[in-house]
C-alpha cells in the first residue's frame, strides 16, 4: 500500500442494491472511478409490494463476488491490487449490512489489508464529487431518498451540521405510498414520477406539510392521507379492479393521472422551498441534491431555475449514481482517506449500525 495513493474497493449492501466499484485516489487531488457494477433487486421485491429483509440479504450473498470479480476485470485489476476495502457500516437493514460487511472482513483479511466502515448517508452525499461538475465546501446538502430527508450544512468532509429532516415519512416514501395507493406498481416513485408528466398538477389542492413551520424539518405523512382521502372520494381506494379499469380506460390522462402529478408537485415544491430556505438561513450559494430522489426530473428543473434566480450553484450526482451504489462507498473511503478522517484497521472488523446518526460522524 503507497502512502500517496490507494485503490479502495467499494462495497454497498445497506438496502436492495448490491454494489461494488474500484476507485483510485492521490493524497491531493480528485478521486478516479475505474469501474462500478450494480445490480438491483427490483424484480424480486415487486411481488411482495416492497422489500423483504431476508429475501434482500440473501441475494446480497449471491451477487457481491461476483461483482466484485466483474469489476476488478473491469478495470483491468487484480485482488491484490487493492489497497483498502470499504463497505457500507449503516445504516439500513442489519441482514443486508452484515452481509457486506462479512465480505469486506473476510476479503481485508485474506489480503491483509486494511478495511473501513462507511456511512450510508455520507456516501450519497459526496457522489456528486464523481460527476462532471463536483462541488466545493462548504455547502447546503438536500439528502432525499426513500428513507431520508435531511437538509445539512457541509463544511467539509465529516463536518456535517443538520438543519432539518423528516418527522414522520421521507419524501421517497411519500411518492412510494401514494403510488401504492393509486395501484401503480413497484417500486411506485419512479412509476408515480413518470405518470405525473401527463398530469395537471394543479388539479388536486393537496397540502404542502410544514412549509410554513418557520424551521427547515419536513413532514409528508400528512400528504400520503390526503391522497388516500382523494381516492376515497373517487370511489377508487383499496379497489384493485377499479383502479386497473381506471388506468387502462385513461392511460394518457384523467384523475389519476392529474392526483399523480399534483402529488409530485406538492412533494417538489416542498423540497424546494425548504431547500432554498436552508440557502438563505446559511447564506451559501451552493447546493448539493444527493439519492434517489435527487434523479426526479421535475425537482431539478425547479430547484435549476429558482438556483439561477439567485445566483445559487446546484449540483448533482451523475444519474446512475443516484441509486444505492459501490461508487459512493470507495469515494467516502477515498475523500475521508484524504481528509486525514480514515480509521484503517487492519484487524477484522465485524461491525455494523443498522441506526446511525449522520450529524454524529
Amino acid at each position: 500500500m503507497s502512502e500517496s495513493a490507494l485503490c479502495i474497493l467499494g462495497i454497498e449492501s445497506s438496502c436492495d442494491e448490491t454494489g461494488v466499484a474500484l476507485v483510485v485516489v492521490a493524497k491531493q487531488g480528485p478521486v478516479q472511478l475505474l469501474s462500478h457494477a450494480l445490480h438491483s433487486q427490483i424484480d424480486m421485491h415487486q411481488a411482495y409490494g416492497g422489500v423483504v429483509p431476508e429475501l434482500a440479504s440473501r441475494d446480497h450473498i449471491r451477487r457481491v463476488v461476483p461483482l466484485a470479480r466483474q469489476v476488478l476485470a473491469d478495470a483491468d485489476r487484480t485482488m491484490a491490487d487493492v489497497d483498502v476495502v470499504a463497505y457500507t457500516r449503516g445504516p439500513g437493514l442489519a441482514g443486508a449490512l452484515l452481509v457486506g460487511a462479512g465480505v469486506a472482513c473476510s476479503l481485508a483479511t485474506a489480503l491483509g489489508r486494511p478495511m473501513i466502515g462507511i456511512h450510508h448517508l455520507e456516501g450519497h452525499l459526496l457522489s456528486p464529487f464523481l460527476s462532471a461538475d463536483p462541488p466545493e465546501f462548504p455547502f447546503v446538502a438536500l439528502l432525499v431518498s426513500g428513507g431520508h430527508t435531511q437538509l445539512m450544512r457541509v463544511n467539509g468532509v465529516g463536518r456535517y451540521e443538520l438543519l432539518g429532516e423528516t418527522v414522520d415519512d421521507a419524501a421517497g416514501e411519500a411518492f412510494d405510498k401514494s403510488a401504492k395507493l393509486m395501484g401503480l406498481p413497484y417500486p411506485g416513485g419512479p412509476h408515480l414520477s413518470r405518470v405525473a408528466e401527463s398530469g395537471d398538477p394543479k388539479a388536486f389542492e393537496l397540502p404542502r406539510p410544514m412549509l410554513h413551520s418557520g424551521n427547515l424539518d419536513f413532514s409528508f405523512a400528512g400528504l400520503k392521507t390526503s391522497v388516500r382521502t382523494q381516492l376515497q372520494k373517487l370511489g377508487l381506494l383499496d379497489n384493485e379492479a377499479a383502479l386497473a379499469q381506471a388506468w387502462a380506460a385513461v392511460p394518457g390522462g384523467g384523475p389519476l393521472v392529474d392526483l399523480a402529478a399534483s402529488t409530485q408537485a406538492a412533494i417538489v415544491e416542498v423540497l424546494v422551498k425548504k431547500s432554498l430556505a436552508a440557502l438563505k438561513a446559511t447564506g451559501l450559494k451552493r447546493l448539493v441534491v444527493a439519492g434517489g430522489v435527487g434523479a426526479n426530473r421535475l425537482l431539478r428543473e425547479q430547484l435549476n431555475q429558482a438556483g439561477a434566480r439567485r445566483g445559487v450553484r446546484v449540483h448533482y450526482p451523475e444519474l446512475h449514481l443516484c441509486t444505492d451504489n459501490g461508487a459512493m462507498i470507495a469515494l467516502a473511503g477515498a475523500m475521508r482517506w484524504q481528509a486525514g478522517l480514515a480509521i484503517l484497521s487492519r484487524e477484522p472488523v465485524f461491525d455494523i449500525q443498522p441506526r446511525w446518526d449522520l450529524a454524529q460522524l
